[in-house]
């Protein structure tokens, strides 16, 4: 059977269709990967909406998380051999996942855990790396003491999934997850979060545990429609990181007065702009799957769909627009 992907159809963005994939060399540092399973984020749908209004001239293969077999690698790969197993979360822009074989920088690529299959290993990179880096990188909460706080805006999604374990893994603060569904509370709890609290209303529930202030926030969800509570509940010398972006000005006097850090995480950056610790990613990523085999963390997948064609990724990107996923959609090729 020939290769293929489900791409955007350029006639009508609104619609995938299946393309035909042409035969594929790697580069210096390339992976030819044959894909097993692939997961949905927020960035597919998000992507797809902006090829939706501004069109494209051809086919565009979306999809930013994967797990697979190594078939081929570049001649400047290091750590990498056919026949390996492999996750990764993909760079923006190059062709993406939604395959059934695809080139990859080796450099943002790891060994997939053990002890997951393919389904729940393909859940995981691209919320890991973010909860990662947002964490740990921008927040530094790693540094902090037991009397600090931090807030995670969207617990139960892909990301809040594995920033809960990892913040209680990796640092000594106090962990609070929003949560407005009683499911979605325990999905929070159970991954480590010390609180929930709905989101409405946020400064007043907040205050009806005592807490007038935290020191860290981690927004994962409407950075425009949380800022007002954000703005208020941050500590002076606070540190505030977003991974989605604003659509309107967002305030400043509040968070200025208060000599509030500002931090913006996003994945993709260091691929795009092949930064000189881009094989952090791979690194970052070999942590998370030892951390996954020893049992430390638990993965994140909720819902599996299984094959690849026009009609699975258009159930996955309705399930993912519909916004009341916990945890990550997956589907098995």
């Amino acid at each position: 059977m020939s290769d293929y992907a489900i791409a955007v159809d350029p006639k009508d963005p609104q619609q995938f269709i299946k393309i035909d994939l042409p035969q594929q060399t790697p580069g210096d540092f390339d992976l030819l990967v044959e894909i097993k399973a692939i997961a949905m984020n927020p960035v597919d749908t998000k992507v797809h909406a902006g090829l939706k209004q501004n069109g494209l001239q051809e086919p565009r293969i979306l999809g930013w998380d994967a797990s697979g077999v190594v078939i081929a690698t570049g001649a400047k790969v290091e750590g990498f051999s056919a026949g390996d197993e492999v996750w990764y979360a993909g760079d923006i822009t190059r062709a993406g996942s939604n395959a059934t074989r695809q080139l990859i920088d080796s450099r943002i690529v790891s060994h997939k855990p053990k002890s997951l299959d393919w389904a729940a290993s393909a859940a995981i990179p691209l919320t890991a790396l973010t909860a990662w880096e947002g964490l740990f990188e921008h927040l530094k909460i790693q540094n902090a003491g037991s009397d600090k706080t931090l807030l995670i805006i969207g617990g139960a999604g892909g990301v809040g999934s594995l920033a809960i374990p990892l913040a209680a893994l990796r640092s000594k603060v106090r962990i609070i997850a929003t949560a407005s569904r009683p499911e979605s509370a325990k999905w929070c709890l159970d991954r480590g979060a010390d609180l929930t609290v709905d989101y409405r209303d946020l400064k007043q529930n907040l205050l009806k545990h005592n807490i007038k202030q935290v020191d860290y926030i981690f927004c994962l969800n409407d950075t425009d429609g949380h800022w007002p509570a954000i703005s208020e509940v941050i500590a002076p010398f606070g540190h505030i990181c977003s991974i989605v972006e604003n659509k309107q000005p967002l305030a400043q006097p509040l968070v200025r007065s208060k000599g509030v850090a500002f931090h913006w995480e996003l994945m993709f950056t260091r691929s795009m702009y092949q930064t000189p610790d881009m094989a952090e990613q791979g690194q970052i990523l070999q942590r998370v799957a030892k951390m996954l085999d020893e049992g430390q963390l638990k993965g994140t997948l909720s819902k599996t769909l299984h094959g690849l064609s026009v009609e699975s990724i258009t159930e996955a990107h309705k399930l993912q627009l519909e916004g009341h996923m916990t945890g990550k959609i997956a589907i098995v090729l």
